[in-house]
This record gives structure tokens, sequence and C-alpha cells, in this order.
């Protein structure tokens, strides 16, 4: 083949050395404008893995990049005047330019022919001389701006504002992580060594504080003077250095995420940064840059045409690319937003910018430094209260909302049965429930309880208005007390305009086929088309629904229950207030938060006269209504959990969409969680957090994070109600209570836990 290569970058050169390594008589050209040893940065970071993956496909230049590696194992957090080191990590890295050198050596020694300082203005024309162009053209690729109507580039210019620079300073073998506070503003640093004299220093702070600085006014040199003078305390009197043969190695800049729906176009195709990028803080663009070239060279030589060739490319690197986007993402979001985390305990502080790209979970945490872990854990459970505990995992931890104790951070979601009678609890309900309590878990939320006929979301939803009811309800909470060392919530709510449809395992929030009931809703708003008008509720109905709210919770305390949670979410009747997609009134309940929130703290102060003190009230949001900024956006959230904490919530739960038919919502495991962490970190309320959370490292990592202070989880405790007993096992963990009778399985769980975690579940 006659091959073009465009950028003499990582990704052009080793492609350009993987094709002349399958065949040698093919013919490759790589095209770079700038001179062989122009670069724009200083250290890049390859991991084992990486490594492992050069050497299968050229031993010769892997050998002599692992020459001149420079490893280092320790992550360091400098914050607060606290130096963390945790170890385990494994990274290495080389200078940029020592990179380009070898891989440019060892294209020479192969045949590949280098024209540097070369423009290529007219790709069609290359593309006519040549059978494949590879466009390896960089982070602002020509290339792809070019064909953007064929390669549909999505570029997202991300928040912060970042510098690449280098240092002669030492970071004693540790990636290294410095937060210093300014008069304007926290700035930090990424900041590793990449050569026995050299290390990166990476420069990065919000928009806000480089303008308050005026970096964007001052001179190349200016700009690395007051850099200098904030981490002054840490370079030991060493320079910070610019790249000196191009002034745009300097440049302060933002972050721009690309990604591109196609990386081919007849018989040119994208690589490297010009295909997508993935965030510095992660260290691998250019791990994907490499891996995206064996894998073309691979393809090249093994399918029968350059279309299938392609199609392959995409269809493989695709994955691995979004994947690790997914974490750089992840990590790029945690930096951005660092400011709030800041006031965190430098341990969990630490603990929250390891496992910020959620590519690092508890207990692989242990797996790299048990002991420092350790200490985390000893941590947590001393700010828990837990004295005498203190090895124990953070789920485990207990938890005080006013005077509801909770054995441990883990919550059964409310999940509906559709199986009551005319509102009346079942034996369905009982067995579940009890199921649930004695299953481990600090505290069972029951399915949302409805204060009236009208305001089921079923005919199988129960209620919390008839004397039936109360019998019912007493019965499980009366066992749940005397049986288990369980809590027990009621969520309370009114379904609103979402309320006479279909049970769950019929057609989802479709109307009843008969016997349709009327709904009330803050405006005329139907849940879908299909789905009735409701009324836009007068004054009057805000008195009677208010009241009935009231009469609910006055039995939900003759029951029993241990706290109560206002449903505000989902699209249901509260939340049809809060949210503007369902919120069309032009009166005092309509418009601006104040006013959308106005309803809602009417029925929750009502509720909170009623309802003993000393037992915490929980609210339920949806933090997104997944429909841009027509809707709640996660912003908002925050200023309604401000409004709700200020009104006298006890604690958020926070969750997300179902309030419109045109959510768009961004699925994931632990998708919702972020949310939690916002509204934690920057308001300081306590929360719950959801939505797919489903493994106690799930469970642990937020907690210790500091993202949420208690976990719900819904499908797990339906697979199985015994989730809390079982994780502990997993876990080693022999502090939970299991029911006295079921001892003996206990037991036997915990000698099968410890032969292995294939015994536990039957894979031997």
């Amino acid at each position: 083949m006659k091959v073009a290569v465009l950028g003499g970058g990582p990704a052009g050169l080793y492609f350009a050395i993987s094709m002349k390594l399958r065949d040698a008589a093919h013919e490759v050209v790589v095209f770079e404008r700038n001179k062989p040893d122009d670069t724009f940065g200083w250290g890049v970071v390859l991991s084992d893995e990486t490594l492992d993956n050069l050497a299968e496909n050229d031993a010769k230049s892997a050998a002599a990049i692992r020459e001149h590696f420079a490893y280092w194992d320790d992550i360091a957090v400098i914050h607060k005047g606290v130096r963390t080191l945790s170890t385990g990590h494994g990274f290495c890295g080389i200078g940029r330019m020592r990179l380009l050198v070898l891989l440019q050596e060892r294209a020479r020694e192969l045949g590949v022919d280098l024209r540097f300082q070369t423009e290529v203005d007219d790709t069609e024309k290359l593309m006519a001389e040549y059978d494949l162009v590879i466009a390896a053209d960089g982070l602002n690729s020509r290339t792809r701006s070019k064909f953007a109507e064929h390669f549909h580039p999505d570029v997202d210019t991300r928040k912060c504002k970042f510098v690449w620079l280098g240092t002669k300073q030492k970071f004693d073998g540790a990636f290294t992580f410095i937060f210093e506070k300014t008069e304007h503003g926290w700035v930090w640093a990424h900041a590793y060594q990449f050569d026995p004299e050299t290390a990166t220093f990476i420069v990065e702070c919000t928009q806000e504080t480089w303008e308050k600085f005026g970096f964007g006014e001052m001179s190349q040199q200016e700009s690395i003077a007051v850099c200098e003078r904030i981490f002054k305390d840490h370079l030991d009197g060493h320079a910070l250095m610019t790249n000196a043969n191009h002034i745009r190695g300097s440049a302060w800049i933002n972050f721009p995420r690309v990604l591109c729906e196609r990386w081919s176009y007849k018989n040119l195709a994208l690589m490297g940064d010009a295909a997508a990028t993935a965030h510095f803080s992660i260290g691998s663009g250019t791990k994907l840059a490499l891996e995206s070239a064996i894998a073309m060279a691979d393809y090249l030589h093994s399918e029968p045409t350059l279309e299938a060739a392609f199609t392959k490319y995409e269809d493989a690197r695709r994955l691995e690319v979004l994947r690790l986007q997914s974490a750089a993402r992840n990590s790029m979001e945690w930096f951005e937003e660092v400011e709030r985390y800041l006031d965190l305990d430098p341990v969990q502080f630490n603990y929250s910018l390891l496992t910020r790209s959620q590519r690092i979970s508890h207990e692989n945490l242990r797996l790299r430094d048990a002991q420092w872990l350790g200490g985390a854990e000893e941590w947590f459970q001393s700010q828990a209260g837990a004295n005498g505990k203190a090895s124990r995992a953070p789920m485990f931890a207990p938890y005080k909302l006013r005077e509801m104790e909770l054995k441990n951070r883990v919550v059964v979601s409310p999940m509906a049965q559709y199986k009551a009678v005319d509102g009346t609890p079942t034996d369905w309900h009982f067995v579940h429930y009890a199921e649930r309590a004695k299953g481990g878990a600090g505290m069972v939320t029951v399915e949302m309880t409805c204060v009236s006929p009208e305001g089921r979301i079923t005919p199988g939803c129960p209620g919390f208005y008839k004397p039936e009811h109360e019998v019912a309800w007493k019965r499980i909470v009366d066992f749940v007390h005397a049986e288990t060392d369980a809590k027990i919530c009621a969520q309370i709510g009114h379904a609103g305009a979402k309320g006479s449809t279909q049970v769950g395992w019929e057609e989802g929030d479709a109307p009843l086929k008969q016997d349709n009931w009327p709904l009330l809703s803050a405006s005329e708003t139907p849940w879908s088309p299909q789905n009735q008008t409701p009324k836009a509720m007068t004054r009057a109905d805000m008195d009677r629904v208010r009241d009935q709210f009231v009469s609910a919770t006055e039995m939900a305390q003759r029951c029993g229950f241990d706290m109560i949670e206002l449903h505000m979410a989902h699209g249901y009747l509260l939340s049809s207030f809060i949210s503007p997609v369902t919120n069309l009134r032009t009166d005092d309940y309509g418009g601006s938060l104040e006013n959308r929130m106005r309803y809602p703290l009417e029925v929750f102060h009502a509720v909170r006269a009623v309802w003993p003190k000393e037992k915490p009230i929980s609210v339920r949001i949806s933090a997104n209504d997944w429909v841009g900024d027509e809707g709640v956006t996660p912003q908002e959230a925050v200023e309604i959990a401000r409004i709700l904490q200020a009104a006298g919530v006890d604690i958020c739960d926070v969750s997300a969409g179902q309030t419109s038919i045109r959510a768009k919502p961004v699925y994931g495991r632990m998708f919702q969680t972020p949310f939690s962490d916002r509204i934690r970190n920057e308001t300081g309320m306590a929360t719950m957090a959801v939505g797919n959370i489903y493994e106690p490292d799930h469970v642990n990592s937020i907690l210790m994070a500091g993202r949420a202070d208690l976990v719900c989880l819904a499908r797990p405790h339906l697979a199985d109600p015994y989730w809390t007993l079982h994780a502990a096992a997993q876990l080693g963990d022999k502090g939970v209570t299991w029911p006295s009778p079921y001892w003996p399985g206990r037991d036997q769980l915990y000698r099968l836990a410890e032969r292995g975690p294939e015994q536990m579940t039957g894979k031997v």
C-alpha cells in the first residue's frame, strides 16, 4: 500500500512503524508541519498494560521506550498543608520529546519517509495520490475540520484553564497533586517525574480564578512567575519552564473534549487526538493513540477491503475509547468542581480524588494500599461515632438523624408492589417488608403510600386514608421493631397527573382500561397524549390535599414509623409544582423557583407540625428532568435542596427524571450519584444516593468519598432480600446482626466466604 500519515506525533509515527512491521513493502510517508524537535508537552504517562501491548507489537521500540521510563507507584495529595501518600498505583512516564525521538529513529530504521516542516494544504489531492491517508494531526486537526460534514465531530470546550509546564524539581517518585488557596481562589497542580531530571507540572484553575489573576493579559514569563509564587513551597527554589521551541507550549487553554460520530471517510481515517481526546488528569491520551495505531495496522492486514478494515477499527476501538472517555470525563468534571470538595477532611478529600474516575473502587484501593485504606476506614468510623469498630467498611458505620439511629448506611429503596386491595396492604406486603427488614439494611422505606383514593398511582397502590390501612401497616411496623434492629420509613405521596394508571407489569404509566378516576396536578398538563388531562389545582384543592397529607402523616405516626419521606419527585403531584415542565401556572404558585416551591413547602410545614420533633423527615426530589434547560437542572436542584434545608428537611433523597416523557437520561452505574454529591457538598445538607447502585463497592465508595450519607438500593433488594448480610459475608465483616433462627445459615456462609467468593456463589 501507498500510505500517507498526517502528523508526526505518537499516533502517526507508531502507525507508520506498525504498517512497516507488517509489510516492509508498504510505502509510508509521514507529513509533519513542525520541526522534529518541536513538541507541545513535557511528559506522557503510560500503564504496564500499554507497555505490554507495545512489546507484543514491536519488541525493539518497546525496549527502547522502557529503557527511558521513570516509574512511580505512589500518589501524593497535598491539601490543607497535609501530604497524604497512597501506594500501589503503578505508573510510568517518559518525556514526550524523548518518545518522539525514539519513534522517529525506529520509523527511519524501518524505511518510513519522514517529512518535517511540510504543510499539506490539499488533503483531497493526497487522498487521490495515496491508497490510504491517516489523519493523526492532533487536537486541532485541520483534517477533522475540513471534513466535518462526514466525521460529525462534537467538540466540548471545558470549564477550567490549564497550562502545561515543566520543572527540575523532584517529586519523590510520586504522582503529586498540589492544591493551594490563593487570594483569587484555588489553584492546583498535577506533577510527575518523566526522567531523572525533569517533571511535568500542569497548573490548573477555574475560569473565574484565571480571570481574577489576569493571566490572559500577562506575558508568558509573567504568568510563569505567578505560578512559581503560588507553588513556591513545593518547588524548592526550582523554576517552572515552558517549551523553549514553541510559545504555544505554555499557553493557557481550556481542554477540548473531542468525539466524532465517524472516524473514516473514503480512504481517509482519523487517529489519536484528531478522533477522540481523553482529559490529561487520567493520562490516557497517548495510550489511546498507540493502541489505535496497532489496531488499525492489524485490521488493514486482516480484513479483505479498506472499508471492512475501517469498520472493524471503528467498532473495536470505539468501545474502548468511550470507556476511557467516560472515566476521563468523570475525572475532568471532578477537577472542574473541585472547589466543592476542598473543605473536606484531607482523608476524605484524598479518597474522593483517588476514586474520581470510577475506575478505582473501594476494594481495588484495598488491593493497592490496604494500610492506607484501613486508616481511612478507621477515620470514617470515628467520624460516625463508632468507637471500637474501626476496621469496618463505611457501609457498616452508624448514622443518626434527629433521634433516629441507624445501625448502618444501607437503605432499602421504596419499590412499588401493586398488591394492595382498596389501598390496604396485604400479606404480600407483610412478607415483603419483613424479609427485607431481616436482611440487614439499616432502614427499609415502604413504597409510595397515597393520601387519598384518587391520589393513588394504580388500583394496587397502598394508602394512608382508611382505618383498615392503619391496622395493616401497624402489623408490619410492629414486626419490624419486634424482630429486627432495622428502622422503617413511610414514603407519603400523591400521584397527581400520573395517577389512575395500570399496574407495573401491565402497560406502565398508561391509563386504566376502565374506571379511571379524575386527576389533579399543578397545571392542565397530561403525563402523555394517551393519559387524561388533570385539573389544575384550585386553592380549595390545595387545602384539601394538604390536609390529606397531614392525616396520612398522623396515621404513619400511630403506626409507629420511624421516619417519613415526602415524595416530591418523578412527576407526581408535589413534583408537578416544582418542575417547570409540568408547572405552567401564572399565579403565585408558578414561574420562579420560589413560587414553584411554595405549595410543596406548605405541605411540608403542615406535615412537620404534626410529626414528632424527635423523628426525621426526608424529601425525595428529581434533581434533573433530563430535558435540558426547560426543566429542573442539577444546578437548580442545588437551590431546591437549599430551600428544603432552610425549611427544616433533615435529608434529601436525590433521585432524577421520570417527570416527562421527553426526558433523555444518561444511564450507567451510580448514574444519579453525582446529583447527590453536588447537593451534599455545595449545601452541606445530608443526602441519600440512589440509581443503579448494586455492589458493596459502590456503596462504600459513595460513602467514603462523601458523595452521600445514606445509600439506597432497590432492584438488588428485589433479587436478594438479604443483600446487606450477604455483602457483609463477602467483605469478611461479622459484626452484622442475623436473625437468631438463621445462625446456622450464617455460619455456613462465613465458612464458604473464607474459602473464596466462588464458594458463596456456587461457581466451583
